[in-house]
């Protein structure tokens, strides 16, 4: 598969700002059987799926990084509450994820990030890809960047601010039970933070078309999450643009139709795939486990005849339930008839 130019709408606001091809992405196309399913498909993190050294990273980087921070700093400044939430986060485990994420940024990343460990001071990381210096302390927090607005309230909130993914964390119970404990999400595909903080797996899923069985082994998946080795999984979606941030609520001001970006025009056809690679990190100690969510955009124009073919045998597949859900069931036709021409007419 092959990442080629495509045009998008000359929007300056970093809300609208779409993520242009990248020879240095890693490329994935988790639908290359054509059909749509939903399932837990957990993958070995470090499993080779065509990126090298990048397919065993829980954090990637690549040259469309200031198009995620800008993204992210734009939805701060809109509302934080909207895009970052947490809810009885233990301070323990909340220590653990953020002690995680530095040691993984600085092994994955020796050439981006730094850190001045002073046995009498505050801990110090630099940030080479947005500039950032982060100073902190068990209880204090001093981040230089120029560009955060509001503040960062926690060191959790900085550090998503310095990666291209967004976070969840969910935690367990002594009893079984548990609950969504964290969410920084400046990425969301048309869920809400808000809706979804504090609740239980099956409750999170609760909207999914076709997620009735996997809802039922809910204990049994987030206790695998949890005390399995990391591993990764995929989701992927259809969209018109490749926006970043499609929160169900629309900014104040912007048009709803156009924010929702799920109209297909045949007349001048944009369509993208939106996939979303998962790494899932389990904390044993702490009964909590990470997502690291990061989102990638393909235009469907530039797509092989044979992954074109798969994708439309994938969307026809799919039940009216996960058509709606997704989006599609609208378009289904126009889209099935789009693609069907593009693989047979390259």
């Amino acid at each position: 598969m092959t990442r080629t130019s495509f045009s998008k709408p000359p929007i300056k606001d970093p809300l609208f700002e779409e993520v242009s091809p990248s020879r240095d992405t890693p490329c994935y196309f988790p639908l290359a059987g054509g059909r749509y399913e939903i399932k837990p498909g957990f993958i070995p993190l470090g499993q080779d799926l065509g990126n090298g050294p990048a397919d065993a990273q829980v954090f990637q980087f690549d040259s469309n990084f200031n198009t995620y921070h800008r993204v992210k700093m734009r939805a701060r400044s809109e509302s934080l509450h909207k895009y970052f939430q947490t809810r009885d986060f233990p301070p323990a485990t909340t220590a653990a994820i953020n002690r995680f994420i530095i040691e993984r940024l600085l092994q994955e990343h020796p050439n981006r990030f730094r850190m001045d460990d002073a046995a009498d001071g505050p801990i110090v990381l630099h940030c080479a890809p947005n500039g950032a210096t982060l100073r902190y302390s068990q209880n204090r927090i001093s981040v230089e960047e120029n560009d955060a607005k509001p503040s960062h309230i926690s060191l959790f909130d900085a550090l998503a601010c310095q990666v291209q993914e967004d976070l969840c964390v969910i935690c367990r119970r002594p009893d079984g039970t548990d609950w969504l404990a964290a969410v920084h999400l400046c990425f969301p595909s048309h869920w809400a933070a808000g809706d979804k903080i504090g609740r239980a797996f099956n409750q999170v899923h609760a909207p999914v078309a076709g997620m009735a069985g996997l809802n039922r082994n809910a204990k049994t998946l987030v206790g695998a999450m949890i005390e399995r080795d990391p591993f990764v999984r995929f989701s992927w979606g259809l969209g018109t643009d490749a926006r970043l941030n499609h929160h169900p609520e629309h900014p104040p001001g912007v048009d709803p139709v156009h924010w929702t970006g799920r109209s297909f025009d045949p007349a001048n056809p944009r369509l993208f795939l939106r996939i979303e690679r998962q790494v899932i990190w389990g904390f044993p100690k702490h009964q909590a486990a990470l997502f690291a969510i990061r989102t990638y955009f393909t235009s469907c124009d530039s797509l092989a005849p044979d992954q074109q073919l798969a994708l439309a045998a994938a969307i026809q597949s799919m039940t009216p339930a996960s058509l709606a859900y997704k989006g599609l069931a609208q378009s289904r036709n126009q889209i099935l008839h789009w693609l069907q021409e593009r693989a047979n007419h390259p």
